[in-house]
């Protein structure tokens, strides 16, 4: 698997969708720091997008990533990707990943939660519910099609 690094609001999933590409059993766990999971996934604390002044560890631990991945969960209103978020990683590939879409029953909220990522520079979005095993596949072909540097 390419390396992919996850950024994410606090809550959005980011651990859970890095146990759930590893094949690993669920377990929530706050993450505090940045962190190799497996050996090809780099999962980012929520703070570090929430809080302006994480956003050069963000930048620095980009660099050795294949593809970024922005998660947004289905079920958050408001935002912290600022538009075109993805020009800070010097055209790294960006999948979107619209979280938590199984505990979200209003369309316009998923079209909303959609139109965030692709205003922070996300190339394509992709939705991952948690009883959901195809998207997992779907997100995982969906890395390895991505190119760095292709924008």
């Amino acid at each position: 698997m390419k390396k992919i690094m996850m950024i994410g609001k606090i809550g959005c999933g980011k651990t859970t969708l890095a146990q759930r590409l590893l094949g690993e059993e669920i377990r929530y766990k706050k993450t505090q720091a940045i962190q190799i999971v497996g050996d090809d996934i780099v999962d980012t604390p929520g703070e570090y997008l929430e809080q302006k002044q994480f956003y050069n560890a963000l930048i620095v631990t980009a660099v050795e990533a294949d593809v970024i991945l922005l998660l947004f969960s289905a079920i958050e209103e408001q935002s912290s990707f600022s538009p075109r978020m993805s020009s800070m990683f010097y055209g790294k590939p960006m999948i979107g990943v619209l979280t938590k879409t199984d505990l979200c029953k209003d369309p316009k909220q998923l079209a909303a939660g959609r139109e965030q990522l692709f205003l922070a520079g996300a190339e394509t979005v992709l939705e991952v519910g948690l009883g959901d095993t195809k998207c997992i596949q779907t997100l995982r072909n969906a890395i390895e099609r991505t190119q760095e540097g292709y924008r």
